[in-house]
Formats: C-alpha cells, structure tokens, sequence
C-alpha cells in the first residue's frame, strides 16, 4: 500500500485523482499546512522542499521502498508503475509531458498567484492582482486554443496532464475567471468532473480542510516560518 502524506489542495488532488484512476491501494496521511506539519522532521525526510504531496511506495522499481516528493515526479512515478495515462510512444508520450511541464511551470505557480494576491494577501496591491489575474486568462485561453485541436489537453486520450491541469481550475472564481470566456475548456472540465474517480479524489482529506481565516495559519502558510532554517 502506497502511503500518501498530502492534504486538499490542487497539488494534493492531483496525486489523489491518479492513485484512484490506477485503482492502486493508498492511505492518505494528513500533512495539515495550516498549522505547520509540513516542518516537521518525519515530513522533511521525504519531501526535504517542506511541500506536499509526497508518497511512500514500499514496493519500488526495485522491488524497495521509495519516496517521492514534487506532484509531476509522483505522477510520472505512478504512470511508469502502472503503464497508465502516459502513452509509449515517444512522438504522443513527449506531447503528454510537455503539458505536464506546461502545468508545473505555469498553470500551478501562476494560479497559485493569482489566489494568492486575490483572496490571501494582507493588502490589495493592484498591479498584483491585475498582473496573475491577466496571466490566468492567458494561460486559460491557451488551454482552450489547444481543446479546439483535441478532446484532451494532450491529444486524444485522456493523460497525466489533463489529471495534472484539472485541480488547479476547480478555483476558477477566485483567479477571476468566467467560463462563458472558455467554453471548450468548460466542457473538458465538466467531463473530467464527472469522471468516478475524478470524484472521490477531490474528496480526499477535504473534510479536515478548514478556511484560512486565523493569523497563526497565514503566518505558516505565508510568513516567516516558511524561510526559517532548518537542518
């Protein structure tokens, strides 16, 4: 059994999704950031960069136990393990990878921003605001030129890229979005949303999740403890 140290973020859904799409075995560890477990000592040894997800697959490439930090990396993992999701050929696997990285360089930092700067920041700034709210439409409509070429954001299949993409829109009013702007991209979201383990990944450890509204959990999430050296 895999285990999972995550939490109910898009990061986190992400891994969630394709553990349940492979029909792998997993048990979810709760990595609360809100109130700072991602610093602990037990935590870092698997993820030294203090982000979830991470996993621990006792059953590795070798047939010993692994760990794996950095949601692209575990889903590369897990598609290699399962044969799933990630084509063979080298001409469909590369166009599959360069939407991953066009997920992890972009649509994840750049979203990430835009809520940021939007909902968490103590002060409105507004070139902020306007700057990763206009990169958010950007990036939006890119996906929605590449959905008029093909069903899936990777070509004709369903992918690692679109199970990477889809959690990171799950937000789409806070990055100031309207999905009248996106119609393809609406209708591949829609589809994925009703996928059965689209489902039940997104609900993974989503009832411990609670509101950042306290200023203990911003200070974690946002302040100083974040750059605190650590050994």
């Amino acid at each position: 059994m895999i285990d999972v140290y995550s939490w109910a973020t898009p990061n986190g859904h992400k891994v969630h999704i394709m553990l349940e799409e492979c029909g792998l075995p997993y048990r979810a560890i709760p990595v609360n950031i809100g109130t700072g477990d991602q610093f602990k000592a037990e935590f870092l040894k698997i993820s030294p960069n203090n982000k979830i997800p991470a996993i621990v697959d006792p059953q590795g490439p070798d047939g010993r136990p692994i760990s794996l930090f950095e949601s692209g990396a575990i889903l590369l993992y897990l598609a290699a393990k399962t044969g799933k999701f990630l084509p063979r050929s080298d001409r469909d696997k590369f166009e599959v990878l360069q939407w991953l990285m066009f997920q992890m360089g972009g649509v994840g930092p750049m979203l990430g921003q835009a809520h940021h700067f939007r909902i968490y920041a103590p002060e409105k700034i507004d070139y902020a605001v306007n700057r990763y709210t206009n990169e958010a439409k950007r990036l939006y409509g890119v996906m929605e030129r590449q959905l008029a070429r093909h069903p899936y954001i990777a070509g004709a299949d369903y992918s690692i890229a679109d199970i990477a993409i889809f959690p990171w829109l799950r937000s789409w009013q806070n990055q100031g979005i309207d999905w009248s702007d996106y119609p393809r991209l609406k209708t591949w979201f829609d589809t994925l949303s009703e996928r059965p383990a689209v489902k039940r990944g997104v609900e993974v450890l989503t009832a411990l999740r609670k509101p950042i509204t306290d200023e203990k959990a911003r200070e974690v999430l946002f302040g100083l403890t974040q750059y605190q050296q650590r050994s």
